[in-house]
């Protein structure tokens, strides 16, 4: 197939999904064109079957915001045309799904018909999709797709009662590459940071209010009441000087590092034990199956759709959003013990494995030949 993905190229977790989506299709034979206005992120190497389209938006005086909708619009309209794509998948509503709707309907009237698939990865619909200044756009980019998926059953569900949807909505889960995200060795990078055998917790996100990193902190500050500890800090965003001003206050002093945004977060997790995820909501909780791949148990919050991944007991906890005091007390019960710690460790990764980035691909390639039937 010839594939066109329109995503973010952020760090966030809609652009890293379509791009190692995009990635992962490549390497099965399949012709994919990457669409954005900047190279994605995860995309870090290119193959014969990987091509990457630049969005340039004009700057005129006329504008006071740049009209990146409309320029990705024609964008498409271009790159379906000249590179022959069979389908489209957008990745997040708001706004490749209603640009790549309008492309569509251009190209039509050019006798060119192109399939939209939309995947829904949980703020376009639990933040944008709630705005009224968007919500009409997002429900009729949604109807109008071809086809449409969201990263849990938790969104799914969120999407029909926001947005009072009537159509089908397909589940596919994100997923894990493997190859990548492993626990690796790396004996030397944790004696550096806990030289006297300290457990390592960490925590990785945007550092949105979103995210509660503040909890993270408080939870950290119990457990090292407990034991010799270390809280590591992957990340960055408009949170960080709160959390920095935090840390001073609760006299955590050298036992918090914050490492900023990091391209090899595998290794990190490698060498730590637990990972603390207490978001005030989550579509799925990527992060914290890139923890699990990596042999970390989850302390987390159940809200969304991190109970789809998080197995209460068994790969970490599920506690109510807020709750530091469970949630301290989970870990603390988890660290405690060795042998406790090595089985939970275990099962994680047991449970990542069910993502495997080889077992969910084929599940999309065979949603883009039921959609691309109907043509």
């Amino acid at each position: 197939m010839n594939i066109g993905i329109v995503c973010y190229p952020t760090y966030g977790g809609s652009g890293v999904v379509a791009t190692e989506l995009g990635k992962a299709l490549a390497l099965r034979g399949h012709k994919v064109h990457f669409i954005t206005y900047k190279q994605p992120a995860r995309l870090d190497f290119f193959t014969e079957n990987t091509f990457y389209h630049e969005v340039y938006v004009s700057n005129y005086p006329l504008f006071d915001f740049p009209p990146y909708e409309t320029a990705l619009t024609s964008h498409l309209v271009d790159v379906v045309k000249s590179a022959k794509l069979d389908l489209l998948h957008v990745h997040y509503a708001i706004p490749h799904a209603s640009a790549a709707i309008l492309a569509k309907q251009i190209l039509a009237t050019e006798g060119i018909h192109i399939p939209v698939i939309t995947t829904l990865h949980g703020t376009d619909i639990t933040l944008v999709g709630k705005d009224a200044s968007f919500e009409p756009v997002v429900r009729y980019s949604i109807n109008m797709s071809d086809g449409v998926t969201t990263v849990s059953k938790s969104l799914k569900k969120d999407t029909f009662n926001i947005l009072n949807i009537c159509r089908e909505i397909l589940v596919i889960p994100n997923f894990i590459d493997f190859t990548r995200f492993s626990k690796q060795d790396r004996g030397h990078f944790k004696t550096a940071i806990a030289p006297n055998g300290e457990m390592l917790i960490v925590h990785t996100s945007n550092f949105r209010k979103v995210k509660r990193i503040d909890d993270v902190v408080k939870v950290f500050a119990e457990i090292k009441k407990k034991m010799p500890a270390k809280l590591l800090l992957i990340g960055d965003g408009p949170e960080r000087i709160n959390i920095e001003k935090l840390c001073r206050e609760l006299d955590l002093g050298e036992s918090v590092t914050f490492l900023g945004k990091q391209n090899q977060v595998e290794e990190i997790l490698s060498v730590c034990d637990l990972f603390l995820m207490p978001s005030e909501t989550e579509s799925f909780g990527l992060a914290a199956l890139e923890a699990m791949a990596c042999e970390l148990p989850v302390i987390s919050s159940n809200a969304g759709g991190i109970p789809e991944l998080n197995m209460d007991g068994k790969t970490g906890f599920l506690c109510d959003v807020g709750d530091v005091a469970s949630m301290a007390e989970k870990a603390i019960y988890i660290l405690e013990d060795p042998i406790r710690l090595k089985l939970f460790k275990y099962n994680a990764l047991e449970r990542a494995k069910e993502f495997d980035i080889h077992q969910i691909v084929p599940i999309y390639e065979a949603f883009y030949q039921e959609i691309l039937s109907k043509y």
